[in-house]
């Protein structure tokens, strides 16, 4: 039987074990927020670290996801327009699930809802909010969601996405609390990696400015120069592909001179229009132009493709003011890299600027050294003129003088031709006076010019611009005669295209490596035709025979026709 006491005694011993168990949970409480706050504390510091920007991104989005439990989390960066995302860089999303899904996202639904209003936003599930946009075929399931904008120096830099709190719990307010935490921290963490990625994006630039200035003042080729221009704007702007395009004198054209990166040979030695083109709508407005995809820009023609694979782009020109821009340098990442910001831009244009006063300076160098050796020249034709003829004709009338006092004439004969022998001394050396005082030709009487016009003369009859391509040293390899000669089979074959081929499309490439010169005309059209007139076609031949070279005509397998002249050169150069 029970003592009347025991009730007394169990009653306590209850409350104390209430009581002890309360105690364990506020302890194992206050260990889990120590913890939590432990690894805050970790991630804020593991993020701090990072002086890469890309890394620091990377860890960002792995710190919150780790922080609150998330299953998928994301960091999306906003572009320069403030409205849509240009980078987003995942967790807990497999490279299956990515290439399932599609492209990344670009700011809607609940995305854009952040971006709208930067603001934290945390909810159950996602499909219950207004602004809910769904998801892509193919998209794991998300529900529960939470979302906190990352400011830099007082801009909204991106926002954290978290989704999908493991357990099938959602996120409280300590979740929110954690997560705005680390985003003032992501703040400064991306604030300082982009400090640093400026100055040393702004010492490679000094460095290349200092090499390319070397490079044209030690009287480096000018295409060497250029190539180095191109390849420094390539590295020290994270380019897939880097292109330098240079005005052709008499024309409205620019030509790539220089080309290098991903695809280089399919810009290399191109012709391109002032108006079809990025870097001729930089040349005439003498400021850069950007594209978001250069690919698929209504203002760039699609003849001939030469971006696959690409998608932002700047063009810069080299120099300031429409008399003073002496080219253009232009920059392409791969398609789904960030776009150019617009402080990229303005140190792409200074280093182009930096580039144009180099290329001056070294042109005024030239300038000097050409009139030096002008003033020499001219120098040497006045002595010659004024001291060699002056003595040689005045040689000449004393033997002439003296021929009539002499009886024998044997002796007679040969002082008169004595005399002869200086009259044509004296014309040799009046055509060297001419020669050295002579001018060179005028501006645009090149062959690239004058295929470059013939192009441009035909296009009325054409009904579309053919593509042009030229590579080599066209202009100084292939004499006068030679390209005589190549125009007109130009002309012709271009003629033939608009009478005969009924094509869309044409492509003229001039090739010359100094051995011989190769120009090929392809067109899109109906071929040529086994019961057509030939006199055209004989010309060229005949042309082409007369200079040791051949004429062929194919029709490819995909249709139209491609003619391709070729003929040597001379190995010795007149004058």
């Amino acid at each position: 039987m029970a003592s009347p006491e025991e009730p007394r005694v169990r009653l306590p011993r209850l409350k104390l074990d209430e009581l002890l168990e309360e105690l364990q949970a506020r302890i194992d409480a206050a260990r889990g927020t120590q913890e939590r706050v432990r690894s805050l504390l970790d991630a804020i510091l593991s993020v701090g670290r990072e002086l890469d920007l890309e890394q620091a991104l990377r860890s960002i989005v792995e710190a919150a996801a780790v922080l609150v439990d998330a299953e998928y989390a994301a960091l999306g960066v906003i572009g320069p327009d403030g409205t849509r995302l240009s980078a987003f860089h995942t967790v807990g999303v497999t490279e299956d699930e990515i290439a399932t899904v599609g492209p990344y996202p670009e700011g809607h639904g609940i995305l854009g809802e952040l971006i709208r209003h930067p603001q934290p936003l945390r909810m159950a599930r996602i499909s219950g909010h207004p602004a809910s946009y769904g998801f892509p075929p193919g998209h794991p399931p998300m529900n529960s969601f939470l979302g906190v904008p990352i400011r830099v120096r007082d801009q909204v830099f991106g926002n954290l996405y978290l989704t999908e709190k493991r357990g099938g719990a959602e996120f409280d307010e300590e979740d929110e609390s954690v997560l705005s935490t680390l985003a003032v921290a992501a703040g400064v963490a991306i604030d300082n990696a982009r400090l640093y990625e400026d100055s040393r994006l702004r010492e490679r630039w000094l460095r290349a400015n200092a090499e390319i200035t070397h490079s044209l003042m030690s009287g480096s080729e000018r295409a060497e120069s250029l190539g180095l221009i191109a390849e420094r704007a390539r590295e020290i702007w994270g380019s897939a592909l880097a292109v330098v395009a240079m005005p052709m004198e008499g024309t409205k054209s620019l030509t790539v001179e220089i080309a290098v990166g991903v695809d280089a040979e399919a810009h290399r030695g191109l012709v391109l229009p002032m108006h079809e083109s990025l870097v001729g709508l930089a040349y005439t407005g003498a400021a850069p132009v950007t594209s978001d995809d250069v690919l698929h820009d209504p203002r760039i023609s699609t003849q001939p493709p030469r971006f696959l694979g690409l998608g932002p782009a700047v063009a810069v020109p080299i120099g300031t003011g429409a008399s003073g821009v002496r080219g253009v340098v232009l920059v392409a990442r791969e398609a789904g890299r960030p776009v150019f910001l617009r402080k990229e831009t303005e140190m792409l244009q200074g280093f182009a600027a930096q580039a144009a006063i180099a290329m001056e300076l070294a042109e005024r160098r030239q300038d000097a050294q050409q009139i030096a050796l002008l003033e020499d020249r001219d120098r040497i034709a006045r002595d010659l003129h004024d001291l060699a003829i002056q003595r040689l004709f005045a040689t000449g009338m004393t033997l002439q003088s003296a021929g009539r006092l002499i009886e024998r004439p044997e002796a007679a004969e040969r002082v008169l031709r004595a005399v002869d022998d200086l009259d044509e001394t004296i014309k040799i050396i009046r055509s060297t006076i001419f020669g050295l005082r002579a001018r060179t030709g005028t501006a645009g009487s090149g062959l690239r010019a004058r295929v470059v016009r013939a192009v441009g003369e035909a296009v009325p009859v054409l009904g579309f611009t053919p593509g042009v391509r030229m590579e080599g040293l066209v202009d100084t390899d292939v004499p006068p005669e030679v390209a005589d000669h190549v125009v007109a089979v130009l002309t012709e074959a271009l003629t033939n295209i608009a009478r005969h081929a009924r094509a869309g499309r044409a492509q003229v490439t001039l090739t010359t490596d100094g051995t011989e010169v190769c120009l090929t005309v392809s067109d899109s059209g109906v071929g040529i035709a086994p019961d057509g007139r030939r006199s055209g076609l004989r010309n060229m031949a005949e042309r082409a025979a007369g200079l040791g070279g051949r004429l062929a005509v194919t029709s490819p397998a995909g249709g139209g026709a491609t003619l391709e002249w070729r003929v040597p050169l001379p190995r010795e150069r007149p004058g």
